[in-house]
């Protein structure tokens, strides 16, 4: 008998107890014996990491997954149908996917592919399975943005540290992210908060103002909101359209500059006294925008009011509201005032205050008349389309009727 054949039943013998000795511990140490050696010392995990695995063959799947609960990893998801893995990954939201390359119907470069195409999937890592070498695969997949490779079959000690370095970029991302959002949520907060303040300050100049011939106050208000349901019925961009409701309150700031003799008289006005209350527009603007003298002497050699009330010359608010307070008084036609702009030259914004002041001006009583009725003013409103008013602002005006009249009713001057 040979040697070899007298030492083939020891060689099984040995290799059976090999085999029976997986996952057991050594009873001369705490050293691990047998497959399990090859495993590092368990790590710490966060056991809530939840990691899905993508491979066609369920043996490959279910070794994974039996090393990485061995790891900690507890939320392991296997799946084997390829054509599943985008409506998985988008149902499951994995900390981490680990994805075969080589399975029929679907391959892993094409899922890889359409995960990184996808805004709410492309943050995730993805850990390559394969057992290709072939460097033009490997490259193929680094470009796609593939976070790592791993060969098959898999070998415990390089999945360890594989997994847990993959993890922990995400982490330090996710913490950035979580950071980030953080910090633009305080900024979002304090600039509501300021523009909150800076409405407050607004309106209040508004509304003092407007309390020299207006007892309530409300007319500011009105004004505002008209202006703003025409900009919306005209498709303004909100966040311009919520400007130009606070704008548009100050488009009579200039008053402020006029006596109480011409603001408040009941009866009607002298050349000389109108020609003094169509000032309002230039102190308006003079009010809200810092202009050079120079300019101003070549507007108006006789503006000297409110110079400096507020100088905020970088606002785009201010600025919008200093056109507003030139060029309310514009007429569609050019017969209008200070400038005599006509058309289009007029600026839209003042050209929707126009339709939203005189409105509110026929609405409502003042020292010279009392309020005309709703039909009324919606009637010389549409005949002045054209000569007064611009023919669109007064269209989309009318178009949005019901509403104005709510907001006529909800802000009505109080007795």
């Amino acid at each position: 008998m040979s040697m070899a054949t007298a030492t083939n039943p020891q060689i099984a013998t040995l290799l059976d107890e090999i085999q029976s000795s997986n996952g057991r511990r050594d009873p001369r140490g705490d050293k691990q014996t047998g497959a399990n050696a090859f495993l590092p010392a368990k790590m710490d995990v966060d056991s809530t990491t939840k990691i899905l695995i993508i491979d066609d063959e369920p043996i490959n799947v279910k070794v994974c997954q039996k090393y990485l609960n061995e790891l900690g990893y507890k939320r392991c998801i296997g799946l084997t149908d390829a054509t599943r893995a985008i409506s998985q990954i988008a149902e499951e939201q994995p900390d981490l996917v680990i994805l075969d390359v080589m399975m029929p119907v679907v391959s892993g470069v094409d899922i890889l592919r359409q995960i990184r195409l996808k805004p709410e999937l492309c943050h995730i890592p993805i850990l390559i399975l394969t057992a290709s070498t072939d460097r033009s695969t490997k490259l193929c997949v680094l470009e796609l943005g593939a976070s790592d490779f791993l060969t098959k079959p898999i070998d415990p000690s390089e999945l360890a540290p594989r997994v847990r370095n993959v993890l922990t970029v995400k982490q330090h991302q996710d913490n950035l992210k979580n950071y980030a959002d953080t910090l633009e949520a305080a900024v979002q907060q304090r600039t509501l908060e300021l523009e909150a303040s800076r409405q407050d300050v607004i309106f209040c100049l508004a509304r003092a103002v407007e309390y020299r011939d207006d007892v309530t106050g409300r007319h500011v208000e009105r004004v505002g909101q008209y202006a703003g349901i025409i900009g919306r019925a005209l498709g303004m961009e909100e966040a311009r359209v919520r400007m130009l409701e606070q704008a548009a309150q100050l488009h009579d700031v200039g008053k402020v500059g006029i006596s109480d003799e011409v603001l408040l008289k009941p009866g009607k006005l002298s050349p000389e006294e109108f020609e003094q209350m169509q000032r309002h527009t230039l102190f308006g603007k003079r009010i809200v925008e810092r202009m050079g003298d120079h300019e101003w002497a070549k507007l108006r050699q006789h503006v000297l009011i409110g110079s400096r009330i507020l100088d905020v010359p970088r606002s785009p608010l201010l600025a919008m509201a200093a056109r507003i307070a030139l060029t309310h008084h514009e007429r569609w036609d050019g017969t209008g005032y200070p400038l005599g702009l006509a058309g289009e030259d007029i600026p839209l914004e003042g050209r929707i205050t126009a339709v939203a002041d005189v409105f509110d001006a026929l609405s409502s009583r003042r020292p010279y008349k009392p309020p005309y009725p709703v039909d009324k003013c919606f009637e010389i409103i549409t005949v002045e389309s054209g000569s007064h008013f611009d023919p669109d602002i007064v269209a989309a005006f009318i178009s949005q009727r019901e509403l104005i009249v709510q907001t006529q009713i909800d802000l009505a001057d109080q007795a």
